[in-house]
């Protein structure tokens, strides 16, 4: 007789439905978890990311095919220059989270590497969470745990994530090391690389922080004082023009403290899954039309800003554009506009033909419209093409 089912299996099962017979789970990544955080309210992106779905796939199945996503010739370089940083049981690396953190302490001559292979996702997460508990009681070493896998409750569904180092102090306290294969010029680098990086490496120390928790607790209760997550993570990039790695500290606390807000903001995957009709699956297999309408029985929610941060990107911006949704105009267009949703909304408010006089976003627009009207020495508001 078979077990019955948790809520967690029901709904593992339920994803792997969504997903598509024999189709494996993309691991969601800090990089796409942090562009999720970024975007709350898309339920479309929450769901297919909980799913698992490969969306590059996906995009491509629709017609809608992705340019998101780094070059083969960029990954290769950022492994090599990763297995330089790390070269010699980390030494380098070590020393750089010396001098750009923790100074005061003694300089990192030698360095413990733990072991953290194991089965499968879920046994990488608790081998790597007892390599932390024994680094942490073991004060007065370094550790350096390459490529750890953490796990963060997302929605209700587990994210297993990979970050390229984690240190732990002879203190105690653990951070967050980013190795990236952009330059840093002069001791600085691409502002807007830069934020990237620091929104990855801030889903990372939520993640840790969740660890720390769970060691502080201890099986009684409160037996230790948790270990210490420090916000400020170690950014290692290739130093000017060179291959020579090179080291700036990232303060993370905005990030996090963003990251962590959004993400309790999203819906949670079960509510979402319980809403779509009978049968939904996302198989890049299936025939366009019906992977079309089992991706339009999700809301989405566009903003340009999707461009660099989700594969499907230009199939949600030509179903905005269709329907002639403001969001594809932005956030803050969208934010100014209130209760109008739509394009022609905007303009028949405008024309004053419909909408509250006593709504600002109305009374803004027919301003704005008089105004123009005077620029072009005409007495009718010409829709805006």
């Amino acid at each position: 007789m078979p077990l019955p089912r948790t809520r967690g299996t029901a709904l593992r099962h339920r994803l792997a439905e969504l997903r598509g017979p024999d189709v494996p789970a993309k691991a969601l990544d800090a990089r796409a978890l942090a562009a999720l955080a970024a975007n709350p309210g898309c339920k479309r992106r929450a769901i297919l990311d909980g799913a698992g779905v490969n969306k590059a796939a996906l995009a491509g199945a629709l017609g809608s095919p992705s340019v998101f996503g780094q070059s083969q010739f960029a990954f290769t370089r950022g492994n090599a220059f990763e297995a330089k940083v790390k070269a010699d049981g980390g030494a380098e690396l070590l020393r750089l989270v010396h001098e750009k953190l923790d100074r005061t302490a003694e300089p990192p001559a030698h360095a413990h590497v733990p072991e953290l292979t194991a089965t499968g996702p879920e046994g990488r997460t608790a081998r790597t969470a007892l390599a932390l508990r024994e680094a942490t009681e073991a004060s007065g070493e370094w550790t350096l745990l390459d490529h750890p896998m953490l796990a963060l409750d997302v929605a209700g569904s587990p994210a297993f994530l990979e970050p390229d180092a984690v240190v732990v102090h002879p203190d105690s306290s653990w951070t967050v090391v980013e190795i990236k294969s952009f330059p840093m010029l002069d001791g600085s680098a691409d502002p807007a690389k830069v934020g990237a990086a620091a929104r990855q490496s801030a889903v990372y120390v939520l993640a840790l922080e969740q660890i720390a928790a769970r060691l502080g607790s201890g099986p009684e209760g409160g037996a230790t004082p948790a270990p210490r997550v420090r916000h400020r993570v170690l950014l290692v990039c290739p130093k000017d023009f060179s291959n020579l790695p090179t080291a700036s500290a990232v303060d993370v606390r905005k990030q996090r403290a963003v990251t962590a807000r959004q993400l309790a903001r999203l819906t949670r995957i079960e509510d979402i899954a319980d809403t779509l009709p009978a049968g939904t699956c996302f198989s890049p297999d299936l025939p366009t039309a019906d992977l079309t309408a089992a991706v339009e029985s999700v809301p989405a929610t566009y903003a340009p800003e999707c461009l660099s941060a989700c594969e499907l990107a230009f199939h949600c911006r030509a179903r905005s554009r269709a329907s002639g949704a403001v969001t594809s105009l932005g956030r803050s267009v969208r934010a100014e506009l209130g209760g109008l949703t739509t394009v022609e909304d905007v303009l028949s408010a405008a024309r004053g033909e419909t909408g509250d006089p006593d709504d600002p976003a109305v009374a803004a627009l027919r301003r704005a419209a008089r105004l123009r009207a005077e620029a072009l020495g005409t007495e009718a508001v010409a829709p805006c093409h």
